[in-house]
C-alpha cells in the first residue's frame, strides 16, 4: 500500500527496495530461530518460504521499475 501512495517513480522504487530488504531480513531471522530452536524448524520453514517469495516479487517489480 505505501509503494502505491509513492510522489514519484524514484519513491516508488526505493519503497519496493525498503520491502526487498525487510523480506530478506526475514529470512534471516526465520533461519536464526529454526537453528536455534530445532522444534521450531517445521513452523518456520513455510515462513521462510514466503519470505522468499515475496522476495522474488519485490525483486522482479524493483528489476521491472528500473527500465523505466
Amino acid at each position: 500500500m505505501e509503494a502505491n501512495q509513492a510522489s514519484s517513480k524514484k519513491d516508488f522504487k526505493n519503497k519496493i527496495n525498503i520491502c526487498r530488504k525487510e523480506a530478506n531480513e526475514t529470512k534471516y531471522w526465520m533461519r536464526m530461530i529454526s537453528s536455534a530452536n530445532k522444534d521450531k524448524t517445521d513452523e518456520c520453514k513455510p515462513l521462510l518460504e514466503e519470505a522468499n517469495e515475496l522476495l522474488l516479487i519485490f525483486s522482479k517489480i524493483f528489476s521491472s521499475s528500473s527500465r523505466d
